[in-house]
C-alpha cells in the first residue's frame, strides 16, 4: 500500500503586533482608566489650542478694541464696544499700507532669489552629480557652522561697494533680495529631495532627448511640489519677520518693511492703532499656514510619476 503524502502545511504569517503604548489594551477595557485618559487628552488638546490660538485671538480683538478698554480691563470682551476705526487709522494714518506693501515686495524678491539658488543647487548636487559635487556640497555644509552674527560685517561691506557693480546697494531691495538666496539650509533640503525622485523618470526622459535644462524644467520641478511649497513657506516667513537686516541696509523709513517701521511707530502711537498695525501685519503670514499647511504632509508630489 503506497503511503499518502501530506498535503503541505500553509504557514500563517505571525500577525502584525500592536501598536504598544504606556497603557495596555487590557487597561484600556477598564472604565477608570479609560475615562482618566479620555479627560486628559481632552485637557491637554485645550491647553495645546489655547497656548497656540490664544495669542492670536487676543491680537485681534485688541486690534478693535479702544485704548482705555485695553488699558483698564484688557481681558473684557468688548465692555465699551467695538472700534473698527483702528484698523483704517492703522492702514491710512499711520501709513502701514506703504510698509505692508514694501514687505510684500521684500518677501517676493527673497522668495524667488532662493526658489532659483535652492532649486538649481539641489538639482546640480543630487541630479547632475559632477565630479567636484561632493566638495561643493561639503562647502555648503560647511557655512552652516557659521553663525548669522559673524557675517554681517562682511556682508554689509560688500553691499556697500559690491564687486562689478561700482555703485552701493544700500537703500535698495536688491540689498535685502541677494543676500537671501545665500541659503545653505534651503540647499541641503532641496537636494535630499531631489535624492529620493525616481531615477528611472530621468533616465526616460534623456532617452526621449531631454537635455538638463529641460530635465530641470519639465521633469524635477512638476515632482517637486511638496518641497517647493515648504521652501517657499520657509523663505516668506523668514523674509516677513527679519528685522537686523533690513534695519541696517534700508535706512530710507519709505522703503522700510513693518518689521522695522512698527518698532520705530510704537512710541509715538495710539496703543490700540497700534495693535490694529500688528494684527495687519499677521495676515500674510497666517494666510500662508493655512494655505500651505497640507503641503507639509502631503507626499503627493510623486504620484503618478512612474507608470506600469
Amino acid at each position: 500500500m503506497a503511503e499518502r503524502l501530506a498535503p503541505p502545511t500553509r504557514r500563517r504569517r505571525p500577525a502584525a503586533a500592536p501598536d504598544r503604548g504606556a497603557v495596555s489594551a487590557a487597561d484600556w477595557r477598564r472604565p477608570g482608566v479609560r475615562i482618566t485618559l479620555s479627560v486628559t487628552h481632552v485637557l491637554l488638546l485645550v491647553v495645546l489650542v489655547v497656548a497656540g490660538l490664544g495669542p492670536m485671538l487676543l491680537l485681534a480683538k485688541f486690534a478693535v478694541t479702544p485704548t482705555q478698554d485695553i488699558l483698564s480691563s484688557p481681558m473684557a470682551v468688548f465692555p465699551n464696544g467695538v472700534r473698527w476705526e483702528n484698523l483704517g487709522q492703522a492702514w491710512n494714518e499711520v501709513q502701514v499700507s506703504r510698509y505692508f506693501l514694501n514687505t510684500v515686495w521684500l518677501a517676493l524678491g527673497s522668495w524667488a532669489s532662493q526658489m532659483v539658488v535652492a532649486t538649481s543647487g539641489g538639482y546640480v548636487l543630487s541630479v547632475l552629480r559632477p565630479r567636484y559635487g561632493k566638495v561643493v556640497e561639503g562647502m555648503v555644509l560647511a557655512t552652516m557652522f557659521i553663525p548669522a552674527v559673524v557675517l554681517l560685517v562682511p556682508l554689509y561691506l560688500t553691499i556697500l561697494d559690491p564687486p562689478l557693480l561700482g555703485r552701493s546697494l544700500i537703500n535698495s531691495f536688491w540689498s535685502v533680495w541677494l543676500p537671501a538666496g545665500a541659503s545653505a539650509f534651503n540647499v541641503l533640503l532641496v537636494r535630499r529631495f531631489f535624492d529620493n525622485l525616481p531615477r528611472e523618470v530621468f533616465e526616460a526622459a534623456r532617452v526621449d532627448g531631454a537635455g538638463p535644462y529641460r530635465l530641470f524644467w519639465s521633469v524635477v520641478l512638476p515632482m517637486s511640489k511638496p518641497i517647493l511649497g515648504v521652501v517657499s513657506v520657509f523663505a516668506v516667513i523668514a523674509s516677513w519677520k527679519d528685522f537686523l537686516w533690513p534695519l541696517l541696509v534700508l535706512k530710507d523709513p519709505a522703503i522700510q518693511p513693518l518689521s522695522v517701521r512698527l518698532p520705530a511707530i510704537a512710541g509715538s502711537t495710539d496703543l490700540g492703532v497700534f495693535l490694529a498695525a500688528l494684527a495687519i501685519a499677521t495676515l500674510i503670514p497666517l494666510a500662508l499656514f493655512l494655505l500651505f499647511q497640507r503641503t507639509f504632509l502631503s507626499s503627493a508630489g510623486l504620484g503618478g510619476a512612474v507608470k506600469g
